[in-house]
């Protein structure tokens, strides 16, 4: 933070002195109020940044023609600045004016086509339209191989963060083969992921050191694709091999160690290794303290996960002081409905839940829900997770009927969002079925976790725990009958 401010301030010298020398729209002057933006982007000042950017814009309109390279830039900045602010309907606006200048400015298939159909591809996966992001990195690949020899690293770049002052060649303005992969693992569809992922990987070997960080990242997917699976020693695996590159590749306290060490937490957490999490979690928060100001939000990711592990040891006071830390640095470091927040609510309220306190759980998750409503589109898969959330503590309050319609909303959501054989439609399915055997309606829980199963034996391995707990319940239920 400190190196932004001091690159700061012969920007904005420069500056000073241009305006005195220099005509009032002079395009030079665009290019220096577009450093200013760009430093004030890396301190996470994104309003001031934004402010730059329009200024640089405004300048480059009268002072250039109306289709010039700079305007695609111009329009690149300001979207991927609103793509960090989660204003994703902004990003895409701006991103798809940049695209159009550069059909018209620039050949058919030029590296900087590849990109804009990337960055319109990524504002998609974060607006959960799965098929319309596929598309564009689908486009964005095609490009590639046209433009780019067979091994060259803008085919398998492993970060998903278009950062537009790197080197036009860099590896880390392309994402194709990885963020195909994202794709699909959004939609549930883990061995395309993992294909995708891996073919990242191949190219990756072919072109790269052998420590180079961006092998760190790639084995991450990996084991980001095995851990959706629920196969969580085969996870395990690739996040260590990417801990011991990052940790031969990077300063001891550089921030994707902490990344690392909070994965393999999570894998941790999930293979109901309590203590095991906790080391590399607090390690993680470790490292941020030293790399990262006080307030940047993967503060808030690391007290999350802690709050994890200790909800999960039954250790609800903790968690809660866990969570409730990282909601005050959200608060502090995001806008006011950025989907961040809506996540901390929600898990604050499953601490509640926990201790049988279902009113303040109810409005916690209830906040979670309001937010969510603003920031996502009206069938984003969160939405659905958020409805399920608040079916859970009605169905635990009793009330019935409400818990039904809850989940009835999650599921209609989750069928419009999804694949018809994602594991969320299975949890649906599920909890309706409890819900209608709760409720006494035995034949229709039986329907709902028969088709429960049904999803779930296509998307899960066939050894996966929840399948054994589904035919155990629906054992349970045909007796009733």
């Amino acid at each position: 933070m400190a190196e932004y401010s001091k690159a700061l301030s012969p920007y904005e010298r420069s500056l000073e002195i241009q305006k005195i020398a220099l005509p009032p729209n002079h395009p030079n002057l665009a290019a220096a109020y577009n450093n200013i933006g760009l430093v004030y982007y890396n301190m996470g000042e994104y309003s001031k940044a934004l402010s730059s950017y329009e200024r640089s814009l405004e300048i480059r309109k009268i002072a250039l023609p109306p289709n010039h390279p700079h305007f695609a830039q111009s329009y690149i900045t300001i979207g991927l600045l609103y793509y960090n602010m989660s204003e994703y309907s902004k990003a895409l606006s701006s991103y798809e004016r940049s695209l159009e200048i550069q059909k018209i400015a620039l050949p058919p298939n030029h590296p900087d086509l590849a990109v804009s159909y990337n960055n319109i591809g990524l504002v998609y996966y974060n607006m959960g339209e799965y098929s319309k992001a596929l598309s564009s990195y689908e486009r964005s690949l095609e490009i590639r191989k046209i433009a780019l020899p067979p091994n060259h690293p803008d085919l398998a770049a492993s970060t998903t963060t278009l950062v537009v002052s790197l080197p036009p060649n860099h590896p880390d303005l392309a994402a194709s083969y990885n963020n195909i992969g994202e794709v699909y693992r959004g939609m549930g569809e883990y061995s395309k992921a993992l294909s995708s992922y891996e073919r990242s990987l191949e190219i990756l070997k072919i072109v790269l050191p052998p420590n180079h960080p961006h092998f760190g990242a790639s084995y991450n997917n990996i084991g980001l694709v095995y851990y959706n699976m629920g196969e969580y020693s085969k996870a395990l695996s690739p996040y260590e091999r990417s801990l011991e590159i990052l940790k031969i590749a990077l300063p001891p306290n550089h921030p994707d160690l902490a990344t690392s060490y909070n994965n393999i937490g999570i894998v941790y957490i999930n293979m109901g290794e309590y203590s095991k999490a906790l080391s590399p979690l607090e390690r993680s928060l470790e490292i941020r303290k030293i790399a990262l100001p006080s307030n940047h939000p993967d503060f808030a990711q690391s007290y999350n996960n802690i709050g994890n592990v200790y909800i999960n040891m039954g250790e609800y006071s903790k968690a809660l002081s866990s969570y409730e830390r990282s909601l005050e640095i959200l608060k502090i470091a995001l806008p006011p409905n950025h989907p961040d927040l809506a996540a901390s609510y929600n898990n604050i309220s499953s601490v509640y839940y926990n201790m049988g306190e279902y009113s303040k759980a109810l409005s916690s998750y209830e906040r979670s829900l309001e937010i969510l409503k603003i920031a996502l589109p009206p069938n984003h898969p969160d939405l659905a997770a958020s409805y399920n959330n608040i079916g859970e503590v009605y169905r635990g309050m009793g009330e019935y009927s409400k818990a039904l319609s809850s989940y009835e909303r999650s599921l209609e959501i989750r069928k419009i969002a999804l694949p018809p054989n994602h594991p969320k439609l299975a949890t649906s399915y599920n909890n309706i079925g409890l819900v209608y055997y709760n409720m006494g309606e035995y034949s229709k829980a039986l329907s709902s976790l028969e088709r429960a199963l049904e999803v779930s034996k296509k998307s899960l391995p066939p050894m996966h725990p929840h399948l054994a707990f589904l035919k155990t319940s629906i054992e349970n239920i045909k007796k009733e009958i």
